[in-house]
């Protein structure tokens, strides 16, 4: 069921309040690295998503950038936080900003919401601007602190160009 409400009627439902909130949690999470807090905030079965094709939603029979269920969200963790890895080693300092919700779907359990995200890295004396959309699944736990990421997906504008190594997760 979407939501056809106005906005400023969506945006004091409180479920759509606790998704947003649970975004922003994360983009914290994320600007300081604290990747081990950053990977509980998603459920057992969520994905996080970043394809190539920005039109697609069969991310199983396309190819993607990243494509990560909890094992490989856990392995991407220990990859940014052990060892002498590039990604963990020669990470960029990120600062980013999650802007332009749009409540697409919201239920008594779950909200699906639409942003904008820009992240500005910095590494090496050099400023780099991720920038792209993103649409979330949240599903509401039964308190605020219980809300998790079911499946992120980021759609690059960039996507089809060729995208640097980041360092950092997006």
């Amino acid at each position: 069921m979407t939501d056809t409400r106005t906005a400023t009627a969506v945006f004091t439902d409180s479920r759509v309040a606790r998704a947003i909130e649970l975004v922003w949690r994360e983009a914290e999470l994320l600007d300081r690295r604290e990747y081990h807090a950053w990977q509980e905030l998603y459920t057992a079965d969520a994905h996080y998503v970043v394809p190539i094709d920005r039109g697609t939603d069969d991310f199983d029979n396309t190819l993607n950038m990243i494509y990560d269920d909890a094992r490989m969200r856990a392995m991407r963790v220990v990859r940014m936080t052990e060892g002498h890895a590039i990604a963990a080693v020669d990470a960029a300092v990120t600062t980013r900003t999650v802007s332009r919700f749009v409540p697409a779907n919201v239920t008594e359990d779950e909200v699906h919401l639409r942003a904008a995200q820009i992240i500005v890295a910095y590494k090496r004396g050099r400023h780099d601007i991720w920038a792209g959309d993103v649409e979330y699944r949240i599903r509401l736990g039964a308190t605020p602190a219980a809300d998790r990421i079911a499946r992120k997906v980021i759609r690059l504008v960039d996507s089809e160009d060729a995208v640097p190594a980041a360092g950092f997760l997006l």
